[in-house]
């Protein structure tokens, strides 16, 4: 029986092993999905496990998703263009492959609200490996400008280089700006690409009060269901959503990646996350 993982720290919320054993398990794939807790000195000792056919594919999460790639053989296209990976695959000629299926993931949620990006002002929480994602599926979207803001700004002073670096004004693209953190641009949508929410209590401290209306303010975070970020923004009136349809998105990616059946994405998916 052939078995998958989801690795990160922490990793208590995931609820990865809930959508693989059903996709699995409505497939009859010989398979079973787990999660498991690592430290940076443990990716090592992972990667030997998968090249000696012990694990047959792994889904990488916070804080592992660029500190992954030395150990692989091989990136993806849009893997090596974010350095972010968070699908790992062993081929059938044993090169181990990173994959970044949170690009797609993301695009998919976002197009699933009816939300319509083109032209929009984005301003981004956090510069973790997600946030190198959704910046990339932003600009596939068409936005007008992307703000990035971090607790550490010389984060994200990395991720506007790096982008700029690569993108220069390519389609028009705007260069990414940075701000300090507490700072609060114009903003059409607000992205939450933080770890602040998967606890009850955890709050971004961050003034609102003057952002106006009709903002969409987005979280990658699925579980709690609502963040204390998310409850903010809903009660100043503007539309919100979880991070869910994402997870599923780039869940279903995984799968078809791993297993060559794209898994189908149904009301029951929807139920059992909630």
């Amino acid at each position: 029986m052939n078995k998958y993982l989801v690795v990160g720290n922490p990793i208590e919320h995931s609820m990865s092993p809930l959508i693989h054993n059903y996709w699995i398990k409505k497939n009859n794939i010989r398979a079973i999905y787990d999660k498991k807790k690592l430290n940076s000195v443990d990716l090592k000792d992972l990667i030997i496990k998968i090249r000696e056919k012990n694990i047959s594919g792994v889904n990488v999460t916070v804080p592992f998703k660029k500190e992954v790639i030395p150990y692989l053989d091989k990136l993806t296209l849009d893997a090596e263009t974010t350095q972010s990976v968070n699908t790992i695959l062993l081929t059938n000629d044993s090169k181990i492959v990173g994959h970044n299926t949170d690009i797609g993931g993301f695009e998919n949620a976002i197009k699933d609200t009816g939300y319509n990006l083109s032209g929009k002002k984005i301003l981004i929480l956090g510069s973790g490996g997600v946030t190198a994602s959704i910046i990339f599926a932003l600009y596939k979207m068409e936005v007008s400008s992307i703000t990035i803001t971090n607790r550490t700004k010389t984060k994200a002073e990395y991720l506007q280089n790096f982008y700029n670096s690569i993108t220069v004004k390519k389609n028009g693209w705007s260069k990414i700006k940075v701000v300090e953190w507490g700072q609060m641009p114009e903003f059409d949508m607000i992205i939450n690409a933080t770890s602040v929410g998967l606890n009850n209590n955890d709050n971004l401290n961050l003034d609102f009060s003057k952002i106006g209306k009709n903002k969409f303010f987005y979280d990658v975070i699925y579980n709690p269901k609502e963040t204390n970020f998310l409850k903010k923004g809903k009660d100043l009136g503007n539309k919100t959503e979880n991070g869910k349809k994402m997870f599923i998105f780039q869940a279903a990616e995984a799968f078809k990646i791993w297993h060559d059946v794209r898994p189908e994405i149904n009301e029951e998916v929807n139920i059992l996350l909630d």
